[in-house]
């Protein structure tokens, strides 16, 4: 079975809504709802949550796979705002010191389908200072709440973990007027990739 997990509510809705006819819509954090192909989670915002939920799910259930989607903010202009993304490895970002850096990372399974690739940074805490933006920049391209701790508790139970990202925003962008509609669009489209996602599962 996969399993795809999301943070947050508003992240998954587009897919709630639409995956068989809205047979997983009203999920909210912290349930998780599941047929005889897919299940769908909602773990909450922060590496804690993610953590603790993700070691129930895989306690309780036997995935083959874990997809983690979501929203991700860009360190860099290397991708637009609504890109949707897939992070070859996560690092773990809120214990490493930038005077002498160690790297806390996991790698990733690749999605079956081409997207574009990301080094992507898990943080509890926001990015403060124009040292810590800068250091990041060098090894990453995009930052969440999340990943780091989703893959690393699939690592540890054995499971492959992919995860794929839409941007929805830039580090240190205040401008919020487009936000909305990028997010819109964004998770819109990472709804549609999951959909053809699940539906390989279904074939197997």
């Amino acid at each position: 079975m996969l399993g795809i997990l999301f943070a947050t509510e508003e992240e998954a809705k587009p897919f709630l809504k639409r995956y068989r006819r809205g047979r997983f819509d009203g999920l909210t954090e912290g349930e998780t709802f599941n047929d005889d192909d897919i299940l769908v989670s909602l773990l909450g915002i922060g590496k804690i949550k993610a953590s603790l939920r993700t070691e129930r799910l895989l306690n309780r259930y036997r995935l083959n796979r874990i997809l983690h989607a979501g929203t991700c903010v860009a360190l860099t202009d290397t991708f637009k705002a609504g890109a949707i993304v897939y992070a070859t490895q996560v690092f773990e970002g809120d214990r490493i010191e930038l005077s002498a850096p160690s790297y806390p990372r996991m790698p990733l399974e690749s999605p079956a389908i081409d997207l574009p690739r990301a080094n992507l940074v898990t943080q509890d805490h926001a990015i403060s200072g124009e040292s810590e933006v800068t250091y990041w920049q060098r090894i990453a391209n995009v930052i969440d709440t999340t990943g780091y701790a989703v893959a690393y508790v699939a690592g540890t139970h054995g499971v492959p973990c992919s995860i794929v990202k839409v941007v929805t925003g830039f580090t240190g962008d205040e401008e919020t007027s487009n936000r909305s509609n990028v997010f819109t669009s964004g998770t819109a489209a990472l709804a549609a990739f999951l959909l053809k996602e699940a539906t390989a599962a279904a074939a197997d």
